[in-house]
């Protein structure tokens, strides 16, 4: 039977003998561009592709989103449409697309720009809020949206396909893997495990280690970084720095030179635990007053996890992308270091505040955001509605001037009644103030107050709304000892 050879015709290499130079000119160099050439045309394939695909999920969340808000808009009227505008800009939802790009907006912030954008050609045309076309116009502006989005989709997924048929035409080192392969390879022996040491805790109750995760966010690595926390069975260990990972734990922060040395000439340092053992010593040396120390621990552990993400040759993949000053790949990272360090402060923050009560033997109602990019904020009146009082904008047209007054005034009725010491820490705008403040109250007092504030429409929060856990813990302290500390979480 013939032999058919024909597949490898798509086999690109990085072969010098076709490469034709200048006789003056060094061949070495030319194969050396030849074969750069050839890698970065294919990593910029690469790169148009993902974007194409981040772009197309995108566009698929927010195309039936417009289409219902055009809908509504033709049952509702205008007053919906103003009504969403609000909505948007008082109250989005942090929902947004599972990018890396800093400062990735929203579902809702480019929904409120679409709006926003709609309105102002509106207004170009000459419609005001009094115009009877003003509804008809601004489903016309929808749909005209709705149409371009259907078009540019239909372009990017044409684009798509021709990239990834472009990408396969030849046949590259990512193409390749391993077939059968008749040779016997003996198992590695298992790494020796990291040491573990027992929770110094009070005698009165029983405590047990758990495990929360802190940088959900993880960008390309570290999807399991942990914080230890105190409640329940006082048997389990946390894992323990060893003398070699305590010696690369005191490598500065960004040395990225002499943490490959260390690696390279340490490699008992790669093993399972080490990075939970680096966040367990960064945030026992934060809650002792040593903050340098535990942002080098949160390094060398996001460090170690992107290169156990990156496979079985992370080690060599992941410096050889930092080294060689790949500024992408170095700002995803020290971003990622940043993030998991400032939330792990926060932790070690609401831990010794719980601590601290639970000392007292009092309970406390605490304001707290969810997580690092909810933003608590207090909407402090300045004082009653003034005698003569104008509202205007699109939706606005049909609103009783008195209902808003009497809001504004229960508003200020609300602030004025609260205590002065509470007046001032609304003022400042400063959360750890106000919590204070709700700190030394008693629990149904400062449940109380926090929802005047959210009834007064004082309290602002990303997510429109309070939870409140204090039912649990109490329970949960109540069958042991009697008592815990409580959080209403914004």
């Amino acid at each position: 039977m013939p032999l058919n050879y024909s597949k490898w015709d798509n086999l690109e290499l990085s072969d010098d003998s076709d490469i034709e130079g200048h006789p003056n000119v060094d061949k070495k160099s030319l194969v050396r561009w030849k074969q750069r050439d050839i890698h970065e045309k294919r990593e910029q394939r690469r790169m148009r592709i993902a974007q194409l695909q981040a772009d197309l999920a995108c566009n698929d969340v927010l195309a039936p989103r417009i289409k219902q808000i055009k809908q509504d808009v033709e049952e509702k009227g205008s007053a919906h449409f103003s009504q969403l505008v609000e909505k948007f800009k008082t109250q989005p939802s942090p929902d947004r697309p599972p990018t890396n790009a800093p400062n990735q907006q929203t579902y809702d912030e480019m929904l409120l720009s679409l709006l926003l954008g709609v309105w102002e050609d509106a207004k170009k045309e000459g419609i005001d809020k009094d115009s009877p076309r003003l509804n008809d116009t601004l489903v016309k502006g929808l749909q005209t949206h709705i149409t371009r989005l259907a078009e540019h989709q239909e372009k990017m997924r044409k684009d798509l396909a021709v990239e990834e048929e472009e990408q396969k035409k030849k046949i590259t080192s990512d193409d390749m893997h391993d077939g059968f392969d008749s040779h016997y390879v003996p198992p590695k022996p298992a790494p020796p495990p990291i040491k573990g040491a027992h929770i110094d805790t009070p005698k009165s109750k029983s405590t047990k280690t758990e495990y929360e995760v802190l940088n959900t966010k993880g960008v390309t690595a570290a999807e399991d970084t942990f914080t230890p926390s105190t409640s329940g069975d006082a048997d389990e260990e946390l894992p323990e720095l060893t003398p070699r990972l305590e010696e690369f734990s005191k490598i500065p922060v960004k040395n990225y030179q002499q943490s490959w040395k260390f690696i390279t000439d340490h490699n008992d340092v790669v093993v399972p635990g080490a990075t939970d053992a680096l966040l367990v010593a960064a945030f026992q040396a934060q809650s002792a007053g040593n903050p340098k120390l535990s942002k080098q621990c949160v390094h060398q552990s996001l460090l170690l996890q992107y290169c156990e993400k990156l496979g079985k040759d992370g080690v060599r993949l992941f410096f050889e992308k930092i080294l060689a000053g790949d500024v992408r790949a170095k700002g995803i990272f020290e971003k990622d270091v940043e993030d998991t360090y400032n939330h792990l402060c926060e932790r070690v923050r609401i831990s010794k505040a719980e601590e601290a009560a639970a000392a007292e033997g009092a309970e406390q109602i605490q304001l707290v955001p969810e997580n690092p990019s909810t933003q608590i904020s207090f909407n402090v009146p300045d004082g009653p509605p003034p005698e003569h009082l104008v509202v205007e904008g699109p939706g606005f047209e049909d609103v009783d001037i008195e209902d808003v007054r009497r809001a504004l005034q229960m508003r200020w009725d609300v602030f004025s009644a609260f205590e002065p010491s509470l007046q001032d820490a609304l003022k400042s705008q400063n959360l750890d103030d106000v919590n204070k403040v709700l700190g030394k109250m008693k629990v149904v007092e400062a449940e109380e107050i926090v929802r005047l504030l959210d009834m007064a429409g004082i309290l602002n929060f990303s997510e429109g709304g309070i939870r409140d856990e204090t039912g649990k813990a109490k329970a949960d302290e109540e069958e042991e000892q009697g008592g815990d500390t409580d959080e209403a979480e914004a």
